[in-house]
């Protein structure tokens, strides 16, 4: 289905090449974010695909009042969980080893910093790493990020709060800083 509805939404024209456009434009922040989630490149950008992908065939869906960002990043959380709930059939059918995953070491030649923040965010829940990712990595407002995931501003503010504890006392541990 082709978006030939119209969207006004924080400078959008009335054409699916203006939501082309402004996807485009947040390519970068949607595959950061991606990452904050899949903690893979290859799976962070699938979900940036089939987010972009279910936005251009759901364009019609974009409130007028809703920003494009905040549009784009629900869908991709959406995309997440879909994804979450897939492989976990998936994991239950069949050994990881049938699977051929952990192939290969895409740390080998990072730097040993970005890998040490990259490991505490990974051991942080879902819930702390998304509202880290939107708030902190991405810019979002309070509002916009408790949209996004779905929940109160007052629990993404918990949320938040817990995990840039939980960051520091890791990175200060590993630091060796008390």
């Amino acid at each position: 289905m082709a978006p030939t509805s119209v969207i006004r939404s924080k400078g959008m024209g009335s054409s699916g090449e203006d939501l082309r456009d402004r996807i485009i434009e947040l390519l970068p922040r949607l595959r950061r974010f991606a990452r904050s989630l899949a903690r893979n490149a290859q799976d962070a950008d699938d979900l940036v695909q089939i987010t972009a992908e279910r936005a251009l065939a759901r364009a019609g869906q974009l409130r007028p009042d809703h920003s494009v960002a905040s549009w784009l990043f629900g869908i991709l959380r959406n995309a997440w969980i879909d994804e979450g709930r897939s492989r976990r059939r998936r994991e239950s059918l069949l050994d990881p080893e049938d699977l051929a995953e952990r192939i290969g070491d895409p740390a080998v030649g990072a730097d040993p910093e970005l890998l040490c923040l990259q490991d505490a965010l990974s051991r942080l829940p879902e819930d702390q790493r998304l509202a880290i990712a939107l708030v902190l990595v991405e810019g979002f407002s309070y509002k916009e990020a408790a949209a996004i995931m779905g929940v109160p501003v007052g629990t993404l503010t918990s949320r938040l709060a817990r995990g840039r504890e939980a960051l520091q006392s890791m990175l200060s541990e590993t630091s060796g800083v008390q």
